[in-house]
């Protein structure tokens, strides 16, 4: 029988005239040589199976998404990383910054007094301009030459100016750059990450345009305060009062900008006592009122005399408020334990937050402690009166306070733990001692004072050592900067010696440091029998 070739057969069932059963019949008559040559032809089971599942379909919009995410993220961490310019303004050293928001504006920091926001642009990054510190040569040129205060406002649009141009070409640079980073590290392809940063750019640039069509110079005569600048109004005067009246505003901003570094000055220079190593040293300072600058002077007392322990006896705050907590954080980096008592500007929230630092003991309700070899006993002051809006309840709630203080110093010396000081904010409080203690601090007047009670206690009080604080310009003569080191003798803890720190306020340059003896400590004198010891009982 004649051999009919498999491509043959394949050809006839796919002819119109033959039917499909009809060939493959044919199939198999075929020689077996040629079932082994179609077995090898024919292709492989897993290439004859059909698709079931349709193709996968691009999704472009996701693509999209993602990478407009990757620019988004690499173009903020770009300006977290190098998107910053230290820039000079005036006398001031500040660090601009570009910011994502979703409001854009100008956001001024000053710390530790809060923030200034401006409603300046409509735009997805917002400006933000850090005051980092007064720089000295600069304002002591403004001391120096009183004349160029005439020119200050025209030199810090010229800093403004040039500050905001260098932040652009950096903020470019750090956006274009972490969008392209970010790019090659998500896709791993140049092409797609050029494309990222090329999308921040235009990102960038559309930005740009869109907070120069909205950009509202007036904004600066609306601002908004935050933070202890709150009060900036009260200070110096509302913004509009600032525009028309700026004469006016230009001398007392002259004295507040030079005031800072005159003290730095001062106290840089201050004769430093140096008593025997046996001698306890202790800070007095009170009614600090907000002024930052306190903290600066503080420290450099503490470095100068190896101060062991601070005092401080009230109206650190001037209204408070939660918003004026942060003031008191240079307190945690003193480096030396700080006693503190509360005034009648200072709230039980001012307490509350100076409990949780580690070197602060608060004193209240004739609550005892033993630091740096001294026992100290306090009460806060009765009364919050942090603006004439709360009545204040007179001498009566001090003397109360005065006498639970004197019943709680009692009962210490009853235990065998005679207290050395005692603290309270107001004199009258402070009065009602006498007799139960060798000394006793106060402060809340603004001066400085010392005397003797009629059985012997001594009321050493404290004037203001923030120089009356925010209240320091609203009288002709400022309140000077006051604050007191007192030595102890550390075997039988009397008061050995006092020196009275003084300060020029605002627009002074003088210092002055004067020592003080006790009577009894004075050549040729006698202990005072009338003195009360902490070791023995006193008069009633």
């Amino acid at each position: 029988m004649a051999r009919v070739p498999v491509a043959d057969l394949i050809r006839m069932h796919r002819l119109p005239g033959v039917p499909g059963r009809a060939a493959l019949v044919l199939a198999r008559w075929r020689h077996p040589s040629d079932r082994a040559l179609a077995r090898r032809r024919r292709p492989p089971a897993r290439a004859r199976q059909p698709s079931l599942s349709p193709a996968p379909q691009p999704r472009p919009w996701l693509s999209a998404f993602g990478l407009v995410a990757v620019v988004l993220v690499g173009a903020w961490l770009g300006l977290l990383i190098v998107g910053d310019v230290r820039v000079p303004v005036g006398p001031m050293n500040t660090t601009m910054t570009l910011r994502p928001s979703l409001s854009g504006g100008t956001k001024i920091n000053v710390s530790p007094l809060g923030a200034l926001e401006l409603n300046s642009h409509v735009a997805p990054v917002r400006l933000d301009v850090n005051v980092d510190q007064l720089d000295p040569v600069r304002s002591q040129a403004l001391v120096d030459h009183p004349e160029r205060i005439s020119g200050l406002q025209d030199e810090v649009v010229q800093d403004v100016e040039h500050g905001t141009f260098d932040l652009a070409v950096r903020s470019c640079v750090a956006v274009v750059a972490g969008a392209t980073a970010l790019g090659l590290a998500v896709y791993r392809r140049p092409r797609r990450a050029l494309a990222a940063g090329g999308l921040a750019l235009a990102l960038l640039a559309a930005s740009g345009a869109t907070a120069y069509a909205t950009w509202n110079p007036k904004s600066v005569l609306e601002p908004k305060f935050s933070g202890l600048l709150s009060s900036a109004p009260s200070l110096v005067g509302n913004a509009r009062s600032i525009v028309t009246e700026f004469d006016v505003y230009q001398k007392e901003l002259a004295r507040l900008v030079t005031n800072v570094t005159k003290l730095y000055d001062v106290t840089s220079t201050l004769p430093a006592y140096s008593p025997d190593p046996t001698t306890i040293r202790v800070l007095h300072v009170s009614d600090i009122h907000l002024n930052p600058a306190s903290w600066k002077i503080i420290d450099s007392l503490v470095e100068q005399y190896k101060v062991n322990v601070i005092v401080d006896s009230g109206d650190t705050m001037d209204h408070g408020t939660a918003a004026e907590n942060g003031f008191l954080d240079p307190i945690k980096d003193l480096g030396v334990p700080y006693v503190w008592v509360r005034g009648n500007h200072d709230s039980t929230v001012t307490q509350a937050y100076l409990k949780r630092m580690k070197n602060v003991h608060v004193l209240d309700d004739g609550s005892a402690e033993t630091i740096a070899g001294l026992r100290f006993a306090g009460i806060g002051d009765p009364q919050f009166t942090p603006d004439r809006s709360v009545a204040p309840g007179g001498d009566a709630a001090e003397q109360l306070a005065g006498a639970r203080l004197a019943s709680a110093l009692r009962d210490q010396r009853a235990k065998g733990t005679p207290v050395d000081v005692a603290i309270a904010h107001e004199p009258s409080a402070a009065r009602g001692t006498d007799g139960e203690v060798p000394l006793v601090l106060c402060g809340h007047l603004h001066h400085e004072g010392t005397e003797i009670l009629k059985y012997g206690t001594r009321l050493r009080m404290e004037g203001s050592t923030g120089g009356s604080g925010l209240r320091a310009v609203e009288h002709q003569y400022p309140a000077p900067i006051e604050a007191s080191i007192l030595y102890f003798d550390r075997d039988n803890h009397r008061l050995q010696a006092w020196d009275e720190i003084k300060l020029g306020g605002l627009g002074q340059t003088t210092a002055e440091v004067s020592r003080h003896l006790p009577e009894e400590n004075r050549p040729g004198a006698t202990p005072s029998p009338s003195a009360p010891s902490p070791s023995s009982p006193s008069s009633p």
